[in-house]
């Protein structure tokens, strides 16, 4: 199964089917499990997922051949995402890789023995997935998404992008310490930016649309949608609410960007991904989680759609657009 095929068929498993190959010669086979917390139209999804088999397959790790893929994705609720990595572990993978901080969670407290890789995991020292960065200690390493200093800067960017804004709806994940982490970050910066902000805890949809439109009724609003499962389940959403009620808003990472969101700032997620692979290959070839270092980003990216600033009225000040690594036109 070549790169094509498997990206044909990730679009076939957003509901949990599973990607199978079958050994077409005598080398022994590995079982790869991936776990995502979003759904597969999540803006950028798929692509990570290629990214990922790109890196495999470039360390000597085809599908077909010598490995087998197992996807599920969470599409954003926490009971299927708690079955689908039920189903995971209990086919004994060689290595499964768990994508967000909440599949993360999950399969790192269902199963100690099974080699996990974590990506775009926001704190996974603070969370307890590891005993120290360096040396993780435990059956888990990988990626984290970014550290919490990141978050203060949107706040910034939707104060520079779009001056008129004196308060801000900040959705999170309550739930989770890395929704709770990334609002005190903007709360504690926000009375020097001169924007009031009011955390909105993510559950459902409706409940978004509606935290949407109640601001829009205020003039001079606008939305930050930090990072977590929910959030980019539900981005699709926040993006035409959003436009439709003229709210400029902060998204983390540059696709949400591409979809119709205003401006981002955070990591290349894709990267992420494709660094995921030379962890599952070593780890493959014999060596333990416990001993990899959890990585960090090397660097953010600032994306800005200026299509979406122009139907929002807005100019984009000329000392924000050059420091952009992509405007959108």
């Amino acid at each position: 199964m070549r790169r094509r095929e498997f990206i044909t068929l990730l679009g076939s498993v957003a509901t949990g089917w599973p990607i199978i190959a079958s050994a077409q010669s005598g080398e022994r086979v590995r079982l790869v499990c991936i776990l995502e917390g979003v759904s597969a139209d999540t803006p950028n999804a798929k692509d990570r997922h290629t990214a990922l088999l790109d890196g495999l397959e470039q360390l000597g790790w085809t599908p077909g051949r010598n490995l087998k893929i197992e996807v599920r994705w969470g599409g954003g609720d926490e009971a299927a995402t708690r079955k689908y990595a039920a189903e995971l572990i209990a086919l004994a993978p060689d290595v499964l890789v768990a994508g967000g901080g909440f599949a993360a969670e999950v399969t790192l407290k269902s199963t100690h023995t099974i080699p996990i890789v974590f990506v775009i995991t926001p704190d996974p020292l603070g969370s307890g997935f590891v005993e120290s960065l360096s040396k993780p200690g435990t059956n888990g390493t990988g990626f984290m998404m970014f550290e919490y200093s990141l978050c203060g800067k949107w706040l910034e960017l939707l104060k520079e992008i779009a001056p008129g804004v004196t308060h801000a709806l900040v959705f999170r994940d309550a739930g989770t310490a890395a929704g709770i982490g990334q609002f005190a970050v903007i709360q504690s910066v926000a009375a020097s930016i001169g924007i009031e902000v009011s955390p909105i805890d993510l559950r459902e949809p409706a409940q978004i649309e509606k935290a949407i439109a109640n601001s829009g009724q205020r003039p001079n609003g606008g939305i930050i949608l930090t990072a977590g499962v929910t959030g980019a389940a539900n981005v699709n959403l926040v993006i035409a609410a959003a436009a439709r009620y003229k709210l400029p808003a902060v998204f983390i990472q540059r696709p949400f960007v591409v979809a119709g969101g205003l401006i981002s700032y955070g990591p290349n997620f894709i990267e992420q991904y494709r660094r995921t692979a030379d962890y599952v290959n070593r780890i493959l070839k014999g060596e333990k989680p416990a001993d990899l270092p959890v990585q960090a980003p090397t660097k953010y990216e600032l994306a800005i759609n200026l299509k979406t600033a122009k139907a929002l009225g807005l100019t984009v000040p000329p000392s924000l657009l050059a420091r952009a690594d992509e405007v959108i036109e």
